[in-house]
Parts: C-alpha cells; sequence; structure tokens
C-alpha cells in the first residue's frame, strides 16, 4: 500500500521555478515540440514516471503525434517509424538517462555533432535533463497519473 507523500509544490512552491524556467526555455529552443515530447516520452519509460508517461503522451496526441509512433517508442531501434534525428535524440535520451551506465559515448557525441549544431546539441542533453528532474520528483513524491477525460 502506498502511503501519502508530500507535494512538493504545496510544502516549498518556489522549488520547482528553476525547473519550469528551464522547460519554458526548453519550449522557445531548437528543440520542436515533437522531439522534445518524444525525449520526455522515452525517458519517463525508462525512469518508470507514469505520471509523466500519461502526460506527455496525451501532450503528443493532441499535438497530432501517430498513435503508432507512440506505441513503437519503447522498440524505437526495431521500428521504422523514426528518422535518423530522432533515433540520434532517442539514443541520447537513453544514454544520458543511464547515465550511470557509460555517460554519453563518443561515438553517439560524433554522430549527433554530424546532424547537429552545437545549440542543438545543447538543447537535446537540457531536453534530456529537464524530463528527468521532472521524472526523479515524480518518482520520488509517487506522484500517480491522472486518469483522460477524452
Amino acid at each position: 500500500m502506498k502511503t501519502k507523500r508530500i507535494d512538493i509544490n504545496e510544502v516549498k512552491p518556489t522549488a520547482y521555478k528553476p525547473i519550469f524556467d528551464l522547460y519554458n526555455d526548453l519550449k522557445k529552443s531548437t528543440l520542436s515540440t515533437l522531439a522534445f515530447l518524444l525525449i520526455q516520452i522515452r525517458a519517463s519509460q525508462i525512469n518508470g514516471c507514469a505520471y509523466c508517461v500519461q502526460s506527455h503522451i496525451k501532450e503528443a496526441v493532441q499535438q497530432g503525434e501517430k498513435q503508432y509512433r507512440i506505441h513503437a517508442l519503447s522498440t524505437w531501434r526495431e521500428s521504422p517509424f523514426f528518422t535518423e534525428e530522432e533515433q540520434i535524440i532517442l539514443e541520447m535520451t537513453e544514454e544520458i538517462t543511464n547515465i550511470s551506465t557509460h555517460g554519453l559515448s563518443e561515438k553517439l557525441y560524433q554522430k549527433a555533432i554530424k546532424l547537429f549544431e552545437e545549440e542543438e546539441i545543447a538543447d537535446i542533453i537540457m531536453g534530456i535533463c529537464c524530463i528527468n528532474v521532472w521524472n526523479r520528483i515524480g518518482r520520488a513524491t509517487l506522484m500517480e497519473p491522472i486518469p483522460s477525460q477524452d
């Protein structure tokens, strides 16, 4: 049985401000809305954050993302539905989310630097970091997904 945990926003409302500032900056960055949502969904799947998975899938559908791509996201390496750019973003998401395993490999970094400008790589890395912060908050405080009214 889960016990109720604190709501950080109630206990310390200012704690979220820098994370929201980063999130809002990323929404205006070189990352497309779709690329940022793919990062958010994939990292949330890896981290097991049900709240964020549900929230970002709902947002992706509202933004016009195709259901078949969302369903294939956890098996993107075996799927023909993702562009080369998206595959690199997803691989970076996995390596950075699992940073203690290997870090961001030199091989992947070199692939990325050939395909993306430096500012784009910075935005990808910061997007991955941002959702990982939210996932850790969600998991630590046992945030539960809210059923969709759709």
